[in-house]
């Protein structure tokens, strides 16, 4: 049987590629069908191509549903929603894995596609997502993403290879793109966190859309501090920054909750650059945005409402890491599910059993 994953963005392969690599264990195709250019130097990507994993490229979406039409997968696996899935019906059969995890209403609105299954992450998102699409399918596998750090298959970075001191405690500030903190924060903050190895892990958009000129800017001043590594466009996966990290900065973003999932430190910031239309009586969009699990999961983290807060919470978490445990515990097995690194099994064996009837 043949398996391909949509790849809209190539954020998405760290979710894909550990069930590829199953799916290809049980003997079938995975193929990506990609909507741009490959990353390059990713080495579980790599990997999964010399396992035999196949590529193919497309232009954009429109070109992508054609592809799928003439191809005819068993399975086409997205990332997020699409609204042209209905015209696969009968042709193949479509599944969403959802990209990442956390607090914000597109992960639930995602299911306004017909999907014919989608693969979710714990018991709660299972029936919060039955009770508002009581007629669609619903499996809870767990979070794939994880499971090449859970079976002690991602070895993290050398961080000397990258120019960094290994005896210092390593930080990961990995913010999203919108609505994000990095034209927040200081322009010499590296300097004041000497004592610290800095991981510059931005959101893809940051580095790759025009519009975001200025995260840009600053993440490349940061860059020349000897304490920084800032990661590649290329450097798509976000698995071995998190592994070598002893704490992560960011914002309610999927990298937050996954981190947590991994039972270290985490720093919440509170102090967002809003566009004017999220802002004052705008407000009530930016709440729109967010899920109301935003405020049900905060808790999960220290928090640094404005910068100058930020070196004195950063501090205090490296002195108590275990602050947060039994919370992070408890509010990541609602969002993430069981975290056991057989998720993708749980997965690929769905996908066998449930092939398009018929073909």
């Amino acid at each position: 049987m043949k398996l391909v994953f949509d790849v809209m963005h190539p954020y998405y392969l760290p979710q894909y590629l550990p069930v590829a690599r199953e799916w290809m264990t049980a003997g079938h195709q995975a193929e990506l069908c990609l909507h741009g250019d490959l990353p390059r130097g990713d080495r579980d990507l790599e990997a999964a191509i010399e396992s035999g994993l196949t590529l193919h490229r497309v232009n954009g979406q429109s070109g992508a549903l054609a592809y799928y039409k003439q191809s005819r997968p068993e399975w086409v696996v997205f990332g997020n929603r699409y609204d042209a899935v209905t015209q696969l019906k009968g042709v193949s059969k479509t599944a969403l894995m959802e990209h990442g995890i956390g607090p914000k209403s597109v992960y639930y609105t995602a299911s306004e596609s017909d999907f014919d299954v989608r693969f979710v992450e714990g018991q709660y998102r299972l029936e919060r997502l039955q009770q508002m699409y009581p007629h669609k399918t619903f499996v809870d596998t767990g979070y794939a993403k994880l499971d090449p750090l859970m079976q002690g298959r991602e070895p993290g970075l050398d961080l000397a290879s990258l120019g960094l001191d290994p005896n210092k405690p390593t930080l990961l500030y990995a913010p999203t793109f919108y609505p994000s903190s990095i034209e927040m924060m200081s322009w010499d903050w590296p300097q004041q966190f000497q004592e610290y190895n800095l991981l510059l892990k931005p959101h893809y958009f940051s580095l790759e859309k025009p519009k975001y000129q200025a995260q840009r800017d600053r993440l490349l001043h940061w860059a020349k501090q000897d304490n920084v590594y800032l990661a590649s466009m290329e450097e798509s996966n976000l698995l071995p920054f998190m592994h070598t990290a002893d704490l992560l900065i960011s914002e309610a973003s999927s990298s937050l909750f996954e981190f947590a999932a991994l039972d270290k430190p985490i720093v919440w910031c509170d102090f967002l650059k809003l566009r004017w239309s999220y802002r004052g009586i705008f407000h009530y969009r930016w709440k729109k945005r967010m899920d109301p699990d935003f405020y049900r999961y905060a808790d999960i983290a220290a928090h640094a409402k404005h910068y100058s807060e930020l070196k004195a919470v950063v501090d205090q978490q490296i002195a108590q890491p275990n602050q947060f445990q039994s919370i992070r515990q408890r509010h990541i097995a609602q969002l993430a599910g069981v975290i056991d690194g057989k998720a993708s099994e749980r997965i690929v064996d769905y996908l066998i059993r449930n092939p398009l009837s018929g073909k």
